[in-house]
């Protein structure tokens, strides 16, 4: 192969293992989130979770039907969170300490991406919603 074809080569790779390592944060995440509430955060009836663990989203994408409410709950042990919407249609929520959480219902369909205010710079901190109807 040709040194300026490696490269392309390599990029493919990479995927996976960036999988993998969410996977297994995300993972961690949900232990942690059993760990303090005693319970999946599958089994919250009144809201999709996700979690907000080492600078990633938990799910980092998650598709819900129009009038859900995603509830960001940072598991973290030290850091703070916030949750903003990219479109600017809802104000930035306040910073979110461990074990704090904030609310939004989503009724409009399509796609919404959202980041951390402090950390989607730096870490890459920013997840998508898509809403159905």
């Amino acid at each position: 192969m040709k040194p300026h074809c490696l490269l392309p080569a390599l990029l493919l790779l990479a995927p996976p293992v960036l999988a993998d390592e969410t996977a297994e944060i995300c993972a961690e995440a949900e232990q942690r989130y059993v760990d303090l509430f005693g319970q999946p955060s599958s089994a919250v009836e009144d809201a999709e979770v996700v979690l907000m663990y080492k600078y990633n989203f938990c799910p980092g994408q998650l598709t819900v039907k129009a009038g859900t409410t995603v509830r960001w709950m940072n598991v973290d042990k030290r850091t703070s969170h916030s949750v903003l919407l990219k479109d600017g249609s809802e104000p930035e929520s306040d910073r979110l300490f461990p074990e704090e959480s904030v609310d939004l219902t989503f009724l409009t369909p399509g796609p919404q991406e959202y980041l951390c205010g402090p950390h989607w710079e730096t870490q890459n901190m920013i997840g998508m919603i898509t809403v159905e109807p």
